[in-house]
């Protein structure tokens, strides 16, 4: 039996990057997939493909940073499908570098509302759901930046850290009603993001790994896909590293 056999998987971000190769690893699995990205995305390609496997998907516009968009999102999803069981809460942005005495307080508003706040309006919803149904997975997608200092992008930094706590805090407040909260740490992953990226930037972003490389987007679906099933039944709260040994 596929891991994800007729679970209903909701992924933010979905339609490019990670989020797009978690679709379709979930796809693969055996679940009903629900792409949630902006308006703007062109995301019929990704749904024909994804369909191609055999599965139910379908597009749902939402803007993470505006809270009514994200209730009609996940809305949406439970009127299509008739539940929700595996949320990833993957979208998010960047940010320019700067030195925390020069940040732009208007950047910095914009990368928390997105990346931290945005975050805690999904997970608000999901975890509605999850109560009238009684049970539920939620993967949060934070990054390395939520385990260290990363320089020059403290906004960025901070809202990863923050992401971590909101995980640790739904463990600890939902563990008991058959719901999981975890996150996936990862260092750069070679999705189109990195492409305005000079080579040597890029170069030292490998050279920092013990495996000479960065990770690929189909390896953070594999990890995703792990925290989404039943074989991590017994992990809550805690945040997987995906950073080829740079921790180390």
């Amino acid at each position: 039996m596929k891991k994800l056999e007729n679970k209903v998987v909701f992924i933010t971000g979905g339609n490019s990057g990670i989020g797009r190769a978690c679709a379709f690893e979930s796809a693969r699995e055996g679940a009903k997939v629900v792409i949630a990205d902006l308006a703007s995305a062109d995301h019929q390609g990704t749904i024909n493909e994804i369909k191609l496997l055999g599965t139910e998907c379908f597009f749902v516009a939402i803007d993470v940073a505006k809270v009514e968009s994200v209730k009609n999102a996940i809305n949406t999803t439970v009127a299509e499908f008739g539940r929700l069981d595996v949320a990833l809460n993957n979208a998010g942005i960047g940010g320019p570098y700067s030195e925390i005495h020069d940040m732009d307080e208007q950047e910095w508003d914009k990368i928390i509302q997105i990346n931290l706040t945005g975050q805690f309006y999904c997970i608000k919803y999901e975890l509605q759901q999850f109560l009238k149904q009684g049970g539920g997975v939620i993967v949060n997608m934070s990054s390395l930046a939520g385990l260290k200092a990363e320089h020059g992008l403290v906004p960025y930094t901070a809202a990863k850290h923050g992401v971590l706590g909101i995980t640790k805090n739904i463990a600890v407040q939902y563990g008991s009603q058959n719901i999981r909260g975890n996150a996936i740490c990862p260092y750069y992953i070679d999705t189109p993001l990195l492409k305005s990226v000079s080579e040597d930037i890029r170069h030292a972003w490998e050279a920092a790994t013990p495996i000479k490389r960065l990770g690929q987007p189909e390896e953070v679906a594999k990890a995703f896909i792990y925290l989404a099933c039943d074989d991590s039944s017994y992990c809550n709260g805690t945040q997987l590293i995906l950073d080829g040994g740079l921790m180390c």
